[in-house]
């Protein structure tokens, strides 16, 4: 009975589509879906912020608060975003950018705030390549924690909206916890879209 079955499976191979991911697609002689799984072909990596990304950096962003989550923010209310050398690069922060086959599909940001503490802003990930398969969130994430341990940070900060529901739960699952807005450092910047915020101790 188990030779009759393998006799009629067929391994089926897509090549990688648009986002670097090869499919692999096991089927049943009738076609029936029995395992579906995907691999990179592409490798991505997490690279310092140079001004040269910045276009492709605020159109990634505004896509995300815009249109995917009809957040009404511009980015006249967001100026960092036209200075991020010399708003998040300076002292012991910085900014940090996904790329896969030269495209951006996320990005991080630590500010440093004094005191040795920092806030977390301008996390962003493309739809394509959240959660866990991709692990770009991740792979952010842990670059900016291991900054913050090498230039000596004590806590990081960080605000949210309440439509960010996976992000919050990302960033309680890597040990972040809820706080009071009235716990925050009074340097925190605060914006007006955050109604929830965590920190961590590094």
């Amino acid at each position: 009975m188990l030779l009759w079955f393998i006799e009629y499976l067929t391994l089926f191979f897509a090549p990688a589509n648009e986002n670097g991911l090869t499919f692999y697609a096991k089927l049943s002689e009738s076609g029936q879906l029995l395992h579906l799984i995907y691999c990179s072909m592409s490798e991505i990596t997490i690279e310092t912020y140079r001004d040269i990304n910045k276009k492709d950096v605020v159109e990634l962003i505004l896509h995300i608060q815009n249109v995917e989550f009809s957040i009404p923010i511009t980015l006249e209310l967001q100026p960092d975003l036209n200075a991020i050398p010399g708003f998040y690069q300076t002292n012991n922060g910085n900014f940090w950018i996904a790329k896969i086959d030269g495209k951006i599909i996320g990005t991080i940001s630590l500010l440093d705030i004094g005191d040795r503490k920092g806030a977390l802003r301008k996390m962003f990930v493309d739809k394509n390549y959240r959660g866990k398969e991709s692990g770009v969130g991740q792979k952010l994430l842990n670059t900016l924690l291991d900054w913050a341990k090498l230039k000596g940070f004590t806590e990081i900060f960080l605000g949210t909206t309440e439509k960010f529901l996976a992000a919050q739960r990302f960033y309680e699952k890597n040990g972040f916890q809820e706080i009071a807005k009235q716990e925050l450092p009074e340097t925190f910047p605060v914006m007006e879209v955050d109604i929830k915020f965590y920190k961590i101790s590094v």
